[in-house]
């Protein structure tokens, strides 16, 4: 493999609930979601492993933070920096991706690239480096 650049996507699921206390539409009633979150790192693949990232290493590194989202009420998440007083999917994603980078890109021997928050199947916020 020749110094290619490659992108692995890990995604993950949960159901949590919130409102947006400020918002003048039906949002602004508590209600709940089915998120979908992929995450992506980008990289050269390793002659060794044969890999960019290693998928079990992603999901063990995001399992406390998939955790603490998944059926929760997102206003109440306290303690670790989550955007509770607005938890769009816009403020969601910055704090996932930062996050993210905390977490896993220094044991990883890849960039994380983007963060993508399905809140529907059809409406989705994202951060691209």
């Amino acid at each position: 493999m020749d110094n290619e650049r490659v992108t692995v996507v890990k995604e993950f699921r949960f159901e949590a609930a919130h409102y947006l206390p400020d918002y003048d539409g039906p949002c602004k009633n508590l209600h709940g979601h089915s998120y979908v979150l992929q995450i992506g790192f980008a990289g050269e693949v390793d002659p060794k492993t044969g890999m960019v990232a290693d998928f079990s290493k992603i999901k063990y590194g995001m399992s406390p933070v998939i955790e603490v989202l998944d059926h929760s009420l997102l206003n109440s998440v306290e303690g670790i920096g989550f955007p509770s007083a607005l938890p769009t999917a816009e403020s969601m994603v910055v704090w996932l991706k930062r996050s993210i980078q905390e977490r896993l890109e220094k044991e990883m021997n890849s960039k994380l690239v983007f963060v993508r928050l399905y809140e529907t199947p059809t409406s989705y916020a994202e951060w691209r480096a």
